[in-house]
């Protein structure tokens, strides 16, 4: 091999060690939990899939999400709004309803839409009079959403 090669090899390597140092500068946001939060930390999310088959999930967002989209993104939940409206309207949680079911183009129907609901730690649930985008939820919080007509989750707030 020659000095060149060599030279170049050592450089390149030096430049990939230099990079990585450099990407691991900003830390990992904290990583959602499967379970309702305990106590004050995080924002406890309650989504309702009964009425498309898929039981009830509840995760938890940790820390202080800013909006209740935040909160459902935080908790580990995927969601997809509509082409017409983007988030202003929750059109699919977790791919629920699938596109063969609702394309997503304008606002969904009131019979089956994402409800958005609000509730203390052990409460009852209120519908929100906020978007999800709008709204802030306080940590030790709960955030439910239910498909369906505009009934509120199934099951109590954790």
């Amino acid at each position: 091999m020659s000095i060149s090669v060599i030279r170049r090899l050592a450089a390149l390597l030096a430049a990939v060690v230099v990079a990585a140092g450099l990407v691991v500068v900003e830390p990992a946001p904290p990583a959602a939990r499967a379970a309702a939060c305990t106590g004050t930390s995080g924002v406890t999310v309650v989504v309702d899939f009964t009425a498309l088959g898929a039981g009830v999930q509840v995760a938890c967002a940790p820390g202080d999400p800013a909006t209740g989209l935040a909160a459902l993104t935080g908790a580990g939940f995927t969601v997809t709004g509509t082409a017409r409206w983007g988030l202003a309207f929750v059109c699919r949680i977790n791919g629920l309803p699938t596109a063969a079911t609702e394309a997503c183009i304008n606002t969904p129907p009131a019979s089956a839409y994402w409800s958005y609901w609000h509730a203390p730690a052990g409460g009852a649930w209120s519908y929100s009079s906020a978007s999800a985008g709008s709204y802030n939820p306080a940590p030790g919080t709960v955030e439910g959403w239910a498909f369906g007509a505009g009934s509120p989750p199934s099951v109590p707030a954790p």
